[in-house]
């Protein structure tokens, strides 16, 4: 291929050719499009083209987002309304206004002529989001009167929140401000124009109108007001639907915005086609079948085994919500995968969550089971993706772009994510969380070590879980060694039903009794232990039992102690440190050469913070346990003795320390005094408890007393020093709202705000928090 003439002959490579070519028939398409005036309308375009920018017409945008958004909200029986809310999403894109504005951004309008718009000082000033929740709403409401006005308002609503988060409806000065969008004025908004130009787009609508789109959200209201619910309950779970529409249509939006910008995601994504379920059962039972005939089984494999079984016969029951309580080291990981695995092939279920509480323990969790489940080539390199990790752990080697663009939807057939992004899916600000909760419906959802929820959501996750199995066809397995009473909360309607046919291990004081491998001694003694009278416990538990795990509950106090170890000069003994101090890495690095120690029996003294105790598969031979709740008590206990590889029993040791400060931790403080209770009880009646000091008995009277002590703080209280500005609590702002209405009503005469839901959605998520402590991330140059 050559170009040129005489001396100036260039030969061209075809591929160089070929994009010439593209570029020169661009330039003309391009100019043809802004002629021709059934071309005119565009929603976007390619940002990354460096000269002629590929656009993307907003009727293809629509058309595309409306499929998606119907696909997603269908898995509840709402495919019509999610297709309705991304036909109108970007309605006000077809103004005259925003396309001038979006044409200046390219440089395809003259600076100096009329239609020219300052796109900087425009930015995010022109509503493009208001038009269609107008258009909806006016369809709608008295459509089919009165609770037609209930679609209205849910559909509206969706539209109008698509760019900054489900809006509040009522606001905490008592502003309707869901009103004043709908009120909005057609200078502002364009609804009429917009509908105008796109008149296929209203044709589409009243041909979805005329099919009862209104009627399939009314039916879905009727079945959440059950009549076994308060009035706030209600209206919490009525703001749950409207969110999971809502997500529904932003990860459609999200979806096809993001694969036009990047078309190369279509190649990445998933888009839930997924391996089998029952392929990965098969992979999941050639392992079992591999433990089953080791030679090297003990009594506890064998109870192992027996729990993974259980597990198996579930899985053929209903979904609905299920308990899973076995003793720390039970196996419970690959016992909860094998229900998940065979529940969900046998319900068709979409994907299964493990919900994680902390980031610590999450890739240790995943990777077991991807080992198990992911085949490989000859070069040990992964064949397919079935394993989805979403946390703020992984390394930028470990995220590839895959795995990143994966977990903005979690778009994976199993996924290991934390409390912490499982709550803000649910109740968190903005739309990176939510989008991602439409596809908890139709999922086996496992809550690991279920007792580490913050107190304070208890409300608001109970009646969630709730939505997501009646409304949204999902399970939920609450796996724990020490089952919080999520059944017998104070506040009757936000309890969880769970009857004894829904407990997986039937006989779970007979597991417990097997399960034993420690003995509990109580060393509290009056005035409390000083450093160096631990640190002379630990060299004897070391001689006794060859390892010593120490559990504070502050970082100050462990780094103490750690100093009064080593001023011991113990020979020949590796001591290591463990806190949230440490980077990630160097703290997984500070693990795996414990567990080689002790793999090889060699002396080792371990003193640790919390962040060891829940999920860290590792096996001392004593624990000494700084004095805390029972549960935390119950956790470090399961790093002793866990394999039942002792002669006897491992021994654990509760002491309480002279000189550590847990005044400002008010959750380990209150949980502390309750055991001191639990222990004098024992002491003078350990009949009473089964003899055994963190058996299910004592764990029992434990959050009996815990959840009354701390009841008052489950609705998610927030202060008028919040950014609420007073004295509320989150459940009441996502459910009836009742302060923020009665501020309406002082302002407009006494009268209702003339409108159904009432919630201060955008207030509330901006209050909540699962992790109270603001933290800032930092890179450490550690190795």
């Amino acid at each position: 291929w050559i170009r040129g003439w005489g001396a100036d002959v260039e030969v061209l490579a075809p591929e160089t050719l070929r994009e010439q070519l593209k570029r020169e028939t661009r330039k003309l398409a391009r100019l043809y499009e802004i002629m021709e005036p059934t071309k005119q309308l565009f929603a976007h375009f390619r940002e990354r083209d460096k000269e002629y920018k590929e656009p993307q017409y907003l009727l293809d945008h629509l058309t595309a987002v409306s499929n998606l958004a119907g696909e997603f909200a269908g898995k509840i029986g709402l495919k019509d309304a999610g297709k309705t809310l991304g036909l109108l999403h970007d309605l006000g894109k077809a103004s005259q206004e925003f396309q001038n504005y979006l044409l200046s951004g390219e440089g395809l309008i003259d600076p100096d002529g009329d239609a020219y718009v300052d796109t900087k000082a425009m930015k995010g000033k022109i509503d493009h989001s208001t038009a269609g929740a107008q258009v909806i709403f006016s369809k709608l409401w008295n459509h089919h009167p009165p609770m037609g006005n209930l679609a209205a308002q849910v559909m509206s609503l969706c539209i109008a929140s698509h760019h900054s988060g489900l809006i509040d409806c009522i606001a905490p000065d008592g502003t309707n401000v869901f009103k004043k969008r709908i009120e909005k004025s057609d200078e502002k908004t364009h609804k009429t124009e917009a509908l105008s130009n796109l008149q296929n787009i209203e044709n589409d609508i009243n041909y979805l109108l005329a099919n009862g789109v209104d009627q399939s959200v009314l039916a879905i209201l009727r079945q959440l007001a059950d009549g076994a619910d308060s009035k706030d309950t209600l209206a919490f779970k009525q703001g749950l639907l409207i969110r999971f529409l809502f997500s529904s249509l932003i990860d459609a939006d999200r979806l096809d915005t993001a694969d036009f910008e990047f078309p190369e995601n279509i190649r990445i994504r998933n888009y839930g086609q997924y391996p089998s379920w029952g392929t990965l059962i098969a992979r999941l039972d050639l392992k079992l079948t591999e433990f089953a005939n080791n030679p090297e089984r003990n009594p506890v494999d064998e109870l192992r085994t027996q729990v993974s079984q259980a597990c198996f016969e579930y899985a053929q029951k209903p979904k609905g919500i299920y308990q899973l309580t076995v003793p720390t080291g039970g196996g419970k990981t690959l016992a909860s995968l094998r229900f998940a695995l065979n529940h969900a092939k046998v319900h068709k279920m979409d994907r299964i969550f493990y919900i994680i509480p902390y980031t610590s323990i999450i890739d240790q969790n995943a990777d077991e089971v991807r080992k198990i489940l992911e085949e490989r080539d000859k070069n040990g390199g992964l064949l397919d993706r079935v394993v989805l990790e979403h946390h703020s752990n992984l390394t930028p080697e470990e995220e590839t772009r895959r795995q990143n663009l994966l977990a903005q939807n979690w778009d994976a057939p199993i996924v290991f994510t934390t409390q912490v992004q499982f709550l803000e899916a649910l109740f968190g600000a903005g739309t990176r969380g939510a989008r991602r909760m439409h596809q908890l419906a139709n999922s086996v959802i496992i809550l690991d070590e279920v007792q580490t929820v913050p107190i304070k959501t208890i409300h608001m996750l109970n009646v969630a879980l709730r939505f997501l199995v009646h409304t949204c066809g999902a399970s939920v397995v609450l796996s724990t060694a020490t089952q919080p009473p999520l059944d017998k909360i104070s506040a009757e309607y936000r309890t969880l039903t769970i009857s004894s046919n829904q407990r997986i291990i039937q006989d779970e004081k007979e597991l417990y009794e097997r399960l034993k491998r420690v003995e509990v001694f109580d060393k509290r003694k009056t005035g409390g232990w000083e450093n160096s009278e631990v640190a002379d416990l630990v060299g004897q538990a070391l001689q006794e039992k060859g390892s010593v795990l120490v559990v504070a509950n502050t970082k100050k106090s462990a780094r103490a102690l750690y100093h009064a170890i080593a001023d011991k000069k113990v020979e020949n003994v590796l001591l290591c440190h463990l806190s949230t101090n440490m980077c990630p890495v160097h703290r997984l690095t500070v693990l795996d050469e414990i567990k080689e120690k002790l793999a090889r029996r060699e002396p080792i003294i371990c003193v640790s913070t919390q962040l060891i105790e829940a999920g860290v598969d590792i096996d001392f031979g004593a624990v000494i346990r700084y004095l805390a709740g029972m549960d935390s008590i119950a956790q470090a206990a399961g790093r002793c003795n866990r394999n039942g590889r002792q002669d006897g029993l491992g021994s654990v040791w509760i002491v309480n320390p002279r000189e550590e400060n847990i005044e400002p931790l008010t959750g380990i403080k209150i949980g502390t005094r309750i055991t001191e209770r639990i222990m004098d009880d024992f002491r003078d009646n350990p009949d009473g408890f089964d003899n055994c000091r963190i058996g299910l008995k004592a764990m029992s009277a434990y959050y009996q007393y815990y959840f009354h002590d701390r009841r008052d703080e489950m609705r998610y209280k927030v202060s008028k020093d919040s950014s609420i500005g007073r004295d509320d609590d989150l459940f009441n702002l996502l459910s009836l709202n009742t302060k923020s209405v009665n501020d309406y009503q002082r302002t407009h005469n006494g009268k209702d705000p003339a409108i159904f839901f009432r919630q201060a959605f955008q207030s509330a998520a901006k209050a909540f928090h699962v992790i109270d402590s603001p933290t800032q991330g930092v890179i450490v140059p550690y190795g």
